[in-house]
């Protein structure tokens, strides 16, 4: 399995930003998929989850409304689109693959190295 992230970098406060993972490795469209994220001296946080299908997204309340998961199956790629970013939206940036189909928080087994997010005007 290798997920690698793309697509971090500098934006200004409101500012938007789309971040990519690429799958391969195992078959991307049998199973959900996640974002999380985490800050210098915080742990680890859920951002983002889609179901397999595409079909079922769940979001941490901090990002609602302002970030929007989806992913490609043919394209075996997964997107997190940022909008109307904060400076406390600066992080490193993980997807990860789930253990199911089902879009949830937990359980999740691989993970990406990450790509850098930070919000600076």
């Amino acid at each position: 399995v290798q997920l690698v992230e793309s697509g971090g970098g500098l934006a200004q406060p409101g500012g938007s930003l789309r971040l990519s993972c690429a799958a391969s490795g195992f078959t991307f469209s049998s199973y959900a998929m996640g974002w999380f994220r985490q800050a210098p001296g915080k742990e680890r946080e859920f951002v983002a989850t889609i179901s397999a299908s595409g079909g079922t997204t769940y979001y941490a309340d901090s990002v609602k409304g302002r970030f929007t998961i989806s992913r490609d199956n043919a394209k075996n790629t997964l997107y997190l689109q940022m909008n109307s970013l904060k400076p406390e939206d600066t992080a490193l940036y993980y997807c990860a693959t789930n253990r199911g189909r089902l879009a949830t928080m937990i359980n999740y087994d691989y993970w990406g190295q990450g790509t850098q997010v930070t919000i600076s005007s």
